[in-house]
């Protein structure tokens, strides 16, 4: 099996780093498109354009949230199943995952579409951009199932130690969001229906094609024992891990659309810097995220096979290569905040561009904190301890969405932003307290 990447052997950090880097580019890509939706709006269809996609973004991340979280339940199922070379079962998690993710969500599809103008009124999204956020949202959701089956079907690649794969459909998959953006709104003239449109095309198409190649190389893999269609019994495994972590990822997602509520109450400029920001900022938070779903596949890969030791070695090679990968963001963010949030906003926009250069000032040093974090999460579950998981995850969300109405209350705008560095360094602590735990528990 040439195309499967076995991490149980070599040095952790090499492997790791190896195994990380499609990965890494695979972030590029993605949030080039994400990016480029907000900078076309903005270009070519205005400011409002803008705020208008930005005001609905914490309520697609909820979609998100939950594609994400099962990915990470299916890798570590099967990335432990893989270790352990028990390629029979692990079949049989892939299509148990496969076809229990199509009908969740065709269901949340459906719910998604019933309830957009309720979640745009939910966060008090302003009158001037509420149409065209609740367009913009629809479309989105209408292609939820090409999302989801896409990061399911990335998830099972990366457990099988296959991160270049994902690369190559994910690489024409933001080319061609790109160019139908530019397309769409910039030649055609379609404004924000236009940017959603784009996206729902490129990914449905990544999807397919995706799928596609996952039944092929599945098939090649040969096995003595018979493989299930579906089975509840791996399912349960399977949700073990995704229940912990869809709910970790949507309640990050419940707490941002607060925070959003917040910020929409200070106009449609505000917004669009926070947009813009935010859009930058998950970028930063994606990559070290990445690394952590890497981490978590090294961990359930060595735990499967029995070698202890290198879960120890795989975490402080994780910190190693997420400050590495943190440093530039910080320089970028930090030193030239400004030309980075040019690329979105025009010069007139004074508020907006200050809104977003202050929130990437305060926030993008302490991306060395939480890349450390995000790497003990990795270990937390890749050796299936989600509650350890969930607690360091909700302080921070609990701290930040607080934190964050207190400081609006006495202070304004900018002082929201501080709420970010101090919940990521509480929980940077829990988390690797947590993990040097299990690590220290383990009996090598």
């Amino acid at each position: 099996m040439r195309y499967l990447k076995d991490l149980t052997e070599g040095k952790p950090l090499r492997v790791l780093w190896n195994f990380s880097i499609p990965m890494f580019i695979s972030v590029i890509f993605q949030q080039l498109y994400n990016i480029a939706d907000s900078v076309i709006a903005g270009k070519f269809a205005g400011e409002d354009a803008l705020a208008a996609v930005g005001a609905s973004y914490p309520i697609t991340m909820i979609f998100m949230a939950i594609a994400i979280g099962s990915n990470i339940g299916c890798a570590v199922v099967i990335s432990q199943l893989y270790g352990a070379k028990q390629y029979g079962k692990m079949k049989t998690a892939i299509l148990t995952t496969l076809l229990s993710s199509a009908v969740l969500s065709l269901l949340l599809t459906g719910l998604g579409l019933a309830g957009t103008r309720g979640l745009m009124d939910m966060i008090h999204t302003p009158a001037n951009i509420f149409e065209e956020g609740a367009v913009y949202l629809r479309i989105y959701i209408a292609g939820f199932l090409f999302l989801y089956l896409y990061n399911v079907g990335t998830g099972v690649f990366t457990s099988l130690g296959d991160s270049k794969t994902p690369l190559y459909f994910l690489i024409g998959s933001s080319l061609g969001n790109i160019v139908l953006d530019y397309l769409f709104v910039a030649v055609f003239q379609w404004g924000v229906p236009g940017v959603a449109w784009a996206t729902f095309l490129a990914q449905g198409v990544a999807c397919v094609l995706a799928l596609l190649t996952l039944y092929w190389k599945i098939r090649q893999i040969q096995t003595g024992e018979k493989t299930l269609f579906f089975s509840f019994e791996m399912l349960k495994k399977i949700s073990a891990i995704a229940v912990p972590s869809i709910l970790q990822q949507s309640f990050v997602s419940v707490g941002n659309i607060f925070i959003q509520s917040l910020i929409n109450g200070f106009g449609s400029s505000v917004i669009a810097g926070y947009s813009a920001a935010i859009k930058l900022n998950t970028f930063a938070i994606t990559s070290f995220t990445t690394l952590g779903n890497g981490i978590s596949s090294f961990t359930a890969q060595n735990l499967g096979a029995g070698k202890l030791g290198r879960i120890r070695d795989g975490l402080f090679a994780g910190i190693r290569i997420g400050v590495l990968v943190a440093l530039p963001f910080v320089f970028c963010f930090f030193g030239i905040g400004k030309s980075m949030m040019g690329l979105f906003l025009e010069d007139g926009s004074v508020e907006a561009m200050q809104t977003g250069v202050e929130f990437l000032r305060i926030v993008s040093p302490f991306y060395l904190v939480i890349s450390m974090k995000l790497a003990a999460d990795g270990v937390l579950r890749g050796t299936g301890k989600m509650k350890m998981f969930m607690v360091s995850t909700f302080t921070d969300l609990i701290l930040r969405v607080i934190l964050a109405y207190l400081f609006a209350y006495f202070g304004g705008v900018t002082e929201i932003w501080l709420s970010w560095p101090i919940g990521w360094t509480i929980a940077m602590v829990l988390s690797v307290g947590f993990a040097w735990k299990v690590i220290k528990d383990t009996r090598y």
